[in-house]
């Protein structure tokens, strides 16, 4: 397709930045960071968002590659340099994000790219988000691969952890839009994922899925100790950020687990005190007050996601479940929604609806197995893939 036909920027690939776990070692020096990307649309330029958020040292990314994935040993590698106002290293502030130039860049969709990032110096980690899925790996190396075709075994692993690349925008056709899944753990493991591999399955070639999702997370508090601070912003803090997505028409938010799980009283832990338990109240009202306003000033769709079964949870008790159930029952009967996508019902057991249905349950009574993941994926609407 000519590229006249590429008019529109959209976000085909996405994660949110959150405070990565505070380890003996959080600097870095002389590291390369590698994230395959499968691009979703055909298009001519990228661009490339980076954040350091979370972090209180400025970041230097000393030089940054875009390349197409080989497949064969026939194939040759091609670099192309990601830069940053015409510089080949880009700096980013200490609790800011980086926007890069446009890079030239004809890719046909089904594609995967390979994002590289070498930091010479010594860096400051804090900047990251951990995601699992079987289409989310990326890989370190030490010393600078960024540029070459394979990273030597002996030297690299795979990781998880998603350092300072946010988001991978595309100029592509007017068409294609992105959906914005937002949410805790449960959306930073594998569902959206799985909903990648089912809109390309099922032919929905209009619609990238971008994650924004941080383990642990809470609608109305966060954590200022290093033990949680992982756990991430709060969503007042969050929400705004994140939905800054290009082309992004709709957003499912599944929110609210953590408000209710975590407290357990000083007595047991000092950084995690009842005073801190919420009501259904207190969590609609977040909603309403925190994200709708944002979702809507830029004219979002907006779904609601249902709170998973907790029984068997370590925290839980009854009037933790009362609270998810009133919760629930207000994010499915809501008129502030454009509907509700119904995880709750979809993963329970239907004879005992406080615990996962049999094969759905992980094993921690909290989150979700690779088969419920798969199930989550297969109840998202039609209409917001289309």
């Amino acid at each position: 397709m000519s590229a006249e036909n590429y008019t529109k920027w959209v976000a085909c690939w996405g994660n949110a930045t959150s405070i990565t776990d505070r380890k003996e070692a959080t600097y870095a020096k002389d590291l390369t960071l590698r994230y395959p990307i499968e691009i979703c649309f055909s298009g001519s330029k990228l661009r490339f968002h980076f954040s350091n958020l979370t972090g209180t040292d400025t970041v230097k990314i000393s030089n940054a590659f875009v390349a197409k994935k080989i497949q064969s040993a026939s194939e040759s590698y091609t670099p192309v340099a990601i830069t940053f106002s015409g510089k080949t290293f880009g700096e980013i502030p200490a609790g800011k994000e980086l926007l890069s130039d446009e890079i030239p860049f004809d890719i046909s969709a089904g594609e995967t790219v390979e994002v590289s990032l070498y930091f010479k110096d010594f860096t400051q980690m804090n900047s990251g988000t951990l995601i699992t899925g079987p289409l989310s790996k990326g890989a370190f190396c030490y010393g600078n691969y960024a540029e070459s075709g394979k990273l030597p075994r002996d030297l690299s692993r795979s990781t998880n952890w998603f350092y300072f690349l946010n988001t991978v925008d595309i100029l592509t056709e007017e068409k294609n839009f992105a959906l914005v899944c937002f949410g805790d753990s449960i959306t930073a493991q594998d569902w959206p994922d799985y909903l990648k591999m089912r809109v390309k399955r099922e032919g929905f070639s209009n619609v990238s899925i971008i994650r924004r999702a941080v383990s642990g997370t809470r609608i109305l508090r966060e954590y200022s100790c290093i033990t949680y601070a992982a756990y991430g912003l709060k969503g007042e803090t969050r929400f705004p950020i994140e939905i800054e997505t290009a082309g992004a028409t709709a957003v499912i938010i599944q929110h609210g687990i953590n408000d209710i799980i975590h407290p357990v009283g000083v007595e047991v832990n000092p950084f995690r005190p009842m005073s801190d338990m919420p009501t259904a109240h207190d969590l609609s009202n977040g909603i309403e007050k925190f994200y709708l306003p944002y979702a809507r000033a830029k004219n979002l769709k907006v779904y609601s996601g249902t709170l998973l079964p907790i029984d068997g949870w370590r925290t839980y008790n009854a009037d933790k479940d009362a609270v998810r159930n009133e919760f629930n029952e207000w994010l499915r009967s809501s008129d502030k929604f454009d509907g509700c996508v119904d995880f709750d019902k979809a993963l329970r057991d239907p004879e005992n609806p406080k615990r996962f249905a049999e094969g759905m349950d992980s094993g921690d009574h909290l989150h979700p197995s690779a088969k419920a993941y798969a199930a989550m994926a297969e109840i998202i609407p039609e209409d917001l893939l289309k």
